[in-house]
């Protein structure tokens, strides 16, 4: 962005010269730009999810989207054609929480965008902050990673969410569907006495029952407002905070409810069950030891990141590792998501996380699945995105092999047909030291 601006003022001063548009305009933030005639992408094994692997197949692409895919499809004439023989072809990776275009840098203040003040923010809406001209996007998608949803943090009721596709000019262009979940971060259930906590353990039960109150008192108050507007839609004033809990009430959008230990889960379950809400748990990293639970009120589980140590100095070191596989085995619903703790700047490894859940124990077609079309799904939008079929988003990767390998480089990149362009800043500092230890004699040629 700032290489762009610092160009387009020289223009302006007159001293560009005879700098050529394309040399202008080189920049992995420029969004790729649809077509009209079709796209088929021949040759490779794609990967639809929805079914089986198919070898030597065609996907064909018209307007954006799927049109066909298969061993006989017949391309039309003046289509745009891509040898992929010998490639594989996947849905866009999709990371089902993240602080995606909120966070650039999260040591420097100006660059967080991710929390409002106060404790009740239920009208927070995280997409209208998103910066799409961040620099995390480019580095994300590189890896495959072309859809992430959004989530603000902070307080108690923290906002609402969005899933975005990582390409284009604004945030209105990167949103697939907004107020996907209202969040909410669960307090502790039973004190914490550690180092971290300055804290008494009657302090911290104090604060645990009063944050609960507030949220209770939060849920009667949009209830007694969704009654008065009932009752006078016209001359009742509205009140954001409670009309962004109206679809909540009204079993439209999930509560989001961060939580990991056992009894936050346990009590997150109760209260929505208690309050008719639907339900969708982050973190889960005791969500195996309560499986039958979440089953009986089907509770979907975004497992918050596999590379995690264990909570607890008791636990075998694997514990978070086999939280996938476990939840598989019980057949609760998840995916995983990768950000962990430095939040957007490690989506990059989503498919790592899937891969280590790999190892220690999920199939891997279901590791797959749980980073592509089970996001989808939990998230309400597998009409558009997460498989490759027909009517569905192109939205979609060429690689070289299992996207779970880290030696997989992704070739290429579709974004609703749209190409993109998988250069980014990770990589132009790749080049410009190579270019250093080149005329330094160090280089490895």
């Amino acid at each position: 962005m700032y290489r762009f601006t610092i160009l387009f003022c020289a223009a302006m001063a007159g001293f560009v010269g005879n700098l050529s548009p394309v040399l202008l305009l080189a920049s992995p933030e420029i969004p790729g730009e649809a077509v009209e005639q079709p796209i088929a992408v021949i040759g490779a094994t794609v990967h639809p999810i929805a079914g089986p692997a198919v070898e030597n197949a065609t996907l064909l692409i018209r307007k954006g989207k799927i049109a066909s895919v298969g061993l006989k499809v017949k391309v039309p004439e003046g289509a745009t054609t891509i040898d992929a023989a010998g490639k594989h072809v996947y849905p866009g990776l999709f990371d089902a929480y993240t602080d995606m275009g909120l966070v650039e840098v999260n040591a420097v203040r100006a660059s967080v965008d991710e929390r409002e003040t106060g404790s009740i923010n239920p009208n927070v809406k995280s997409w209208v902050s998103v910066n799409p001209d961040s620099e995390i996007i480019p580095v994300t998608r590189s890896n495959g990673v072309l859809l992430a949803l959004s989530a603000p943090s902070g307080g108690l009721i923290s906002g609402q969410s969005a899933v975005l596709q990582l390409d284009g000019w604004t945030w209105d262009d990167l949103a697939v569907r907004t107020g996907v979940g209202v969040h909410v971060a669960w307090p502790r259930m039973s004190p914490s006495i550690d180092w971290e906590s300055d804290q008494s353990a009657k302090d911290q039960m104090e604060s645990r029952d009063k944050t609960l109150r507030q949220l209770r008192q939060a849920f009667d108050d949009a209830r007694a407002y969704a009654k008065a507007r009932n009752a006078d839609p016209s001359g009742h004033p509205v009140d954001l905070r409670w009309e962004a809990m109206l679809p909540v009430l009204d079993r439209e959008v999930p509560l989001v409810v961060d939580a990991d230990d056992i009894q936050q889960i346990q009590s997150a379950v109760a209260f929505c069950e208690q309050q008719k809400v639907k339900l969708i748990l982050y973190g889960g990293y005791d969500a195996p030891h309560c499986t039958e639970l979440l089953k009986k009120h089907d509770v979907a589980v975004i497992v918050g990141g596999v590379y995690r140590l264990p909570m607890r100095r008791s636990e075998p070191y694997d514990t978070a590792f086999t939280v996938p596989a476990r939840l598989h085995e019980a057949g609760v619903r998840f995916c995983i998501s990768g950000s962990g703790r430095f939040g957007a700047s490690n989506v990059r490894n989503l498919p790592y996380h899937a891969a280590m859940a790999v190892a220690f124990g999920l199939p891997h077609d279901e590791a797959i699945r749980a980073i592509t079309s089970s996001p989808a799904e939990i998230l309400g939008v597998a009409e558009q995105v997460g498989t490759l079929e027909r009517g569905r988003d192109a939205t979609f990767i060429i690689t070289n092999g299992d996207p779970l390998e880290t030696t997989t480089q992704v070739e290429a990149a579709y974004v609703q047909g749209r190409e993109v362009d998988l250069n980014n800043r990770h990589k132009r500092l790749w080049k410009k030291y190579e270019e250093k230890y080149r005329r330094l004699g160090l280089s490895n040629e």
